[in-house]
């Protein structure tokens, strides 16, 4: 038995980030979308990816940008893996990955891109949410009653609507690799709670998951000399 890995996302601090490096979390989530309240800057970014230590992961969130445009925010910001929110093609995902990233794409129970479409992105981590918002990501709508088959051929995250209160339910139904929380630790869309977020990781570390965990926010190959 294992413990899933645990991402923060939608960090606008250093301070946020060093605090969730020290907690526990394998990875933190900066967003790259400017109607989000989360957005940051590749500098404002950088600063933050500056205080993690190697084992944590630094994730950028995007929503249909270009190949261009997400190595460069890349390498500005010190990411060492993406997260494709928004209907990007499978060509783009083994794009990024053949460049040393790690990838996420997020999928959707009851909208498109649906979850079904995980088999064409055979580089990509799977991370699937329950329905759609107004914004990109959960909006923290809770997932449903039901148990739905959820893709297992590559690493399994499971988003939106998780939070302290809910987390154990979800690792319990789906057995996934990784939980991904924003909005539920925060004490306002952008204000990370710190308490939450100890309160989250603690409740997550006491889950266990029929092993081996596959890394969801790692790249499966060493990546090639700068």
């Amino acid at each position: 038995m294992h413990t899933p890995r645990i991402k923060i996302c939608g960090l606008t601090a250093p301070s946020e980030a060093a605090f969730c490096a020290e907690a526990g979390a394998h990875a933190v989530g900066l967003v790259f979308f400017p109607k989000s309240p989360r957005n940051v800057s590749p500098l404002q970014a950088r600063e933050i990816t500056r205080v993690l230590p190697p084992n944590v992961a630094s994730v950028g969130v995007f929503v249909d940008a270009s190949f261009e445009t997400i190595m460069a925010v890349s390498e500005t910001a010190g990411l060492s893996t993406v997260q494709l929110h928004g209907n990007e093609p499978p060509e783009l995902a083994e794009a990024l990955h053949g460049q040393g990233l790690a990838v996420l794409k997020a999928f959707y129970v009851t909208a498109p891109p649906l979850m079904e479409r995980a088999s064409a992105y055979p580089s990509a981590t799977a991370l699937v949410e329950w329905g759609k918002g107004v914004l990109p990501g959960g909006n923290a709508l809770a997932w449903g009653g039901e148990t739905p088959p959820l893709p297992r051929r590559s690493p399994l995250v499971i988003a939106g609507g998780l939070g302290p209160d809910s987390v154990a339910d979800i690792i319990r139904r789906f057995r996934p690799d990784g939980v991904d929380v924003s909005s539920g630790v925060e004490t306002e869309p952008g204000k990370k709670s710190f308490d939450k977020i100890q309160k989250f990781i603690r409740i997550v570390g006491q889950c266990q998951v029929p092993g081996p965990i596959k890394e969801p926010f790692t790249h499966d190959e060493p990546k090639s000399p700068q």
